[in-house]
Formats: structure tokens, C-alpha cells, sequence
């Protein structure tokens, strides 16, 4: 299982390109799961249905399963947002693991950056961004790069800077 992450502000299109990536990488043959970032007070559940009202009875886990999926919820409540490495323990094996978000961890990353946003890239200060879908060249100095609209050469870019999760876990323990 290879791991790469998508970081970048708000607004670059992030998720959109992780949108046009999943389709074309399955499209060669590869196994793709993905780790979302979301804010703290996101919600997957509905309010009223059976789920969400045993989550809010004070269960810990709630596992809905169906003939089609399964999705387990985990209610931290109050104990610490688990890392990257936990996530990933979570996950069946496969291919490739795209991390959308987790821009400060130190895992492998691809920034996403639009230039009509006005933010600062994340390249300089972040050692582990070792590629760039930009909508226009980002300048001297910066790592490879690939326009945001070419998904194949965003798909190789993110292949070549992708590392085994043995590697992730080493990178991150390193840090912590």
C-alpha cells in the first residue's frame, strides 16, 4: 500500500481533482482509497435515523451495514483526533491511499494550488510537498509540477512521490 497526500488551501480544487484522479487511476488497474481531513464539527450521519440516534445515546462505534457497504463511525468524545497512521490501520489494503488535507503532516504530498486564490504555496516552508497541480507554472526553484487539467500527468507525478506505509509511519513516528 503506497501512500500520497493532496494539501493545498481552501478553494484550489482539491477535491474536484481528487474527483478526476480516482476514475483515471482505477482506470489503470489500481486499488484507490482515500483519507479525508474534515473540520471538527462535520457530521455523516442524519439526524432522527437509528444510527445517529444511537451514536447520540453515547455509543463509541456505530457500524451501519447494508448488501451495498458498510460505514463505521467513531465518536472520539472528547479523547484526542487520531493521527494519520491510526487512519490508515483503519483501511483495507490496497494500491494507493490518497490523503486529502493533513497539510502539516509530514507524509508525501502533491500541493494543489490555483493562483486566483492569492495564498502563498506551500512548497518553501514544506519539505514533504514533492509535486505540484498548478493552473500556471509556479516558478524557479519549485518542485515538478503538472497543470491541474492534465489528470494523467498529475496521476504519474503522484505515482512517482508515493511511499510504501511502512515508510509514512517511519517519516511520521520520526516527527512526533
Amino acid at each position: 500500500m503506497n501512500i500520497i497526500g493532496l494539501a493545498g488551501w481552501s478553494g484550489a480544487g482539491k477535491t474536484t481533482l481528487l474527483s478526476r484522479l480516482i476514475p483515471h487511476l482505477k482506470a489503470r488497474g489500481l486499488a484507490v482509497s482515500t483519507i479525508k481531513h474534515a473540520h471538527h464539527a462535520f457530521d455523516v450521519d442524519v439526524p432522527g435515523k437509528d444510527s445517529w440516534m444511537h451514536r447520540q445515546a453515547g455509543a463509541r462505534e456505530v457500524l451501519v451495514a447494508s448488501a451495498n457497504r458498510f460505514a463505521l463511525m467513531h465518536e472520539l468524545r472528547g479523547a484526542p483526533e487520531w493521527s494519520l497512521p491510526q487512519l490508515l490501520d483503519k483501511l483495507s489494503p490496497v494500491d494507493l491511499v490518497i490523503v486529502e488535507g493533513f497539510k502539516r503532516c509530514g507524509h508525501p504530498k502533491i500541493e494543489v494550488h490555483r493562483l486566483a486564490n492569492g495564498k502563498p504555496f506551500l512548497w518553501p516552508q514544506d519539505p514533504d510537498v514533492a509535486g505540484i497541480a498548478c493552473d500556471a507554472a509556479p516558478g524557479p526553484g519549485a518542485p515538478e509540477w503538472a497543470h491541474l487539467d492534465d489528470v494523467g500527468a498529475v496521476a504519474d507525478m503522484m505515482l512517482r512521490a508515493a511511499l510504501p506505509a511502512a515508510q509514512v509511519r517511519a517519516r511520521l513516528a520520526a516527527q512526533d
